[in-house]
């Protein structure tokens, strides 16, 4: 017999990930619905920058390809999802261990699809806040992604392909 494990538990192996493991950079939850993700990245003396907090690299590789899975996830197989770009300001130092905790509401979802739908393709923002052990904002990120219809072929979509 063949054991399935779980998409969710699956996707703990970006924990062993060369880029993931030699940040310091961990998966420390992810929903069964994909729609929560949460991430932790502990100061170690390889991840420092030049004044002793965390590398900004870093920050930025923690955000790194979690909107893009959750959309997959959520919109299924007839929608094709990259991340088109990202952005950071940077907020305050970030020390010991900061944390990005990344959620999607089914409303999100819903707008995205049927903007997708509507248009063939869609480059959502969603924001992403890296906290601090105290909570506080250390760093904000902006993730633009590209979302489009498979069967959208760069002009138009008939009225029979839409829905």
């Amino acid at each position: 017999t063949v054991m399935i494990i779980p998409k969710h538990i699956l996707i703990r192996v970006y924990n062993f990930w060369p880029p993931f493991l030699g940040a310091g950079i961990r998966i420390r939850n992810v929903c069964p619905d994909f729609r929560s993700v949460d991430v932790h990245l502990k100061l170690h003396w390889w991840n420092k920058n030049y004044v002793g907090s965390h590398y900004g690299g870093s920050l930025v590789s923690m955000t790194d390809p979690f909107f893009m899975v959750m959309l997959i996830e959520n919109l299924g197989s007839k929608y094709v999802v990259w991340d088109r770009a990202a952005t950071i300001r940077f907020i305050k130092p970030g020390f010991g261990t900061v944390r990005a905790e990344f959620r999607l509401s089914q409303a999100q979802i819903d707008a995205i699809r049927s903007e997708a739908d509507l248009n063939g393709k869609v480059e959502p923002k969603l924001g992403i806040a890296i906290k601090d052990e105290k909570g506080d904002v250390v760093a904000e990120v902006e993730k633009v992604l590209y979302v489009r219809r498979k069967d959208y072929d760069g002009q138009s979509l008939s009225n029979s392909k839409k829905g």
